[in-house]
């Protein structure tokens, strides 16, 4: 259909248009894309066989829909995706606040004009990136918000009585007629902000001081909402749940390669910056291993969750702290070090919600304990289980990287030490290069610093080595010389 040349309500009907709505719109154009074969929603990740398949069902059975997950489950990201959905230009009558169509028009200014003109009423085209409404539940929200209200002003200005249809001044929801409106964090929604939704779900009724007006609203409502906020802050009043026809629980990523393809999706991290800095795939998992241990860590409100996003500005403040050191030291290339993680903590205690030990424990604490219990976790997965009683001689290689703190000087590692003094650095501790052929022979050459670093920062988790943090840098000593 060439929208450039249809301008009236003449065109329109010439040109075969009928009138759908929007539930069967999101529908057909679905069903086309699954027969077609086409990707649907392929930027969200983990969720292929859990949310979508019930988010299209959803969609197949015309229901509005309620999103339930903790924070950083793509809740907002799958509603947004919806629009992808809808036909690409939409036909109204032009001038309507609340997009009538041209051939049932429901608002009394598009029913006059239609009236008026006849064939010739003037027809406007609505993208569909402009057909996607959005509104964040908070307290302060009112009826008049979502609804609409009587404006004074305007009703003086066109010398109009209250009585008048034509001095309503809408809300966002008859304004999101024909649109998809997502109402975020609904159960943060007033209850009785929430009863005043009951008939608009339902039979499509809209009431405005005092007008009963019955106005056949066409609207997809998608709701977002985190099971905590039902006992915390808010509920969701029967009624409304009763009257969303599918509630689609989300999660977080099920495993190790789904959640790093989300955070390398999500990052905002220039093409300049990921040409110079180096990060090896081991110290994306290892950031992952991080945020997995923040969801089951005791020190963590696990109602609350710990989002996506941790992953997301961790990866960037990892990145950004290789790339500060490298513009002090005026390189042009660099790898991430093990010590740059000290540079993501900022991103973890802005992201986490601490229960009272960890309150006691304090936030930069606990974030130094998450990496700590990753570091364990993926040496035990990677390397080797160390048990704390252990035979003589158990752990071969490791005792020989032990003993070389025993007969060497202590190693130590500034954090904006230039690449070629931390190479020379880790170098001269040759056990280092006996684990890594043992364990990871197959290590690329420029990750094999991270690794070896790695070993260090373990064996200090493990109890074989001690570490102390200087105002600059890291110190790595035998455990017996921590004294000293």
């Amino acid at each position: 259909m060439n929208i450039d040349k249809i301008k009236t309500l003449k065109e329109l009907k010439k040109a075969g248009y009928q009138s759908k709505s929007i539930k069967d719109e999101l529908r057909d154009n679905l069903i086309e894309k699954i027969q077609n074969k086409e990707e649907l929603f392929d930027s969200i990740h983990g969720y292929e066989h859990t949310v979508i398949p019930q988010l299209q069902s959803a969609i197949l059975a015309k229901h509005n829909i309620n999103l339930l997950g903790l924070r950083g489950q793509a809740k907002t990201k799958i509603a947004r995706s919806l629009i992808n959905l809808l036909d690409e230009h939409m036909p109204i009558i032009a001038g309507s606040q609340i997009n009538d169509d041209p051939l049932q028009p429901i608002s009394k200014m598009a029913v006059d004009l239609v009236k008026e003109h006849g064939e010739n009423t003037p027809i406007e085209w609505v993208h569909r990136d402009k057909r996607f409404f959005e509104k964040l539940a908070t307290p302060d929200v009112t009826v008049a918000d979502l609804i609409g209200d009587v404006d004074p002003i305007k009703a003086a200005n066109l010398k109009l009585s209250y009585d008048n249809e034509l001095a309503i001044h809408y809300g966002m929801i008859p304004r999101a007629n024909r649109c998809i409106f997502v109402i975020n964090e609904l159960p943060d929604l007033q209850a009785r902000i929430q009863v005043a939704l009951f008939n608009i779900l339902q039979e499509g009724d809209v009431q405005i001081r005092g007008f009963q007006i019955r106005m056949a609203l066409d609207m997809q409502f998608v709701f977002t909402a985190n099971p905590e906020d039902y006992t915390n802050r808010g509920s969701i009043v029967t009624p409304l749940k009763d009257r969303i026809g599918s509630q689609i629980i989300t999660h977080y990523p099920k495993s190790m390669d789904i959640a790093k393809k989300i955070t390398e999706q999500e990052a905002r991290v220039s093409a300049e910056i990921k040409e110079a800095v180096h990060v090896p795939d081991f110290a994306k998992t290892l950031l992952e291993q991080v945020v997995i241990e923040a969801r089951k860590s005791d020190y963590i409100d696990a109602k609350s969750g710990v989002s996506a996003r941790m992953s997301i500005t961790t990866y960037e403040n990892l990145v950004s702290t290789s790339h500060l050191r490298m513009l002090k030291n005026g390189e042009k290339k660099g790898t991430i070090r093990l010590s740059d993680f000290q540079g993501i903590v900022p991103s973890i205690t802005g992201k986490v919600e601490l229960v009272y030990e960890g309150e006691q424990e304090g936030s930069e604490n606990v974030a130094l304990i998450l990496l700590g219990e990753a570091i364990k976790s993926m040496f035990a997965e990677h390397f080797t289980p160390i048990r704390k009683l252990a035979k003589e001689g158990e752990y071969g290689e490791f005792e020989a990287l032990a003993q070389w703190f025993v007969d060497h000087p202590l190693l130590q590692i500034s954090f904006d030490m230039d690449e070629a003094s931390y190479n020379k650095e880790l170098a001269q501790v040759g056990p280092l290069n006996s684990i890594l052929d043992k364990f990871q022979p197959d290590v690329a050459e420029e990750d094999k610093n991270f690794y070896r670093e790695f070993i260090l920062w373990a064996m200090v988790e493990n109890g074989r080595l001690d570490k102390r943090r200087l105002s600059d840098g890291m110190k790595f000593q035998n455990d017996l010389l921590a004294g000293l």
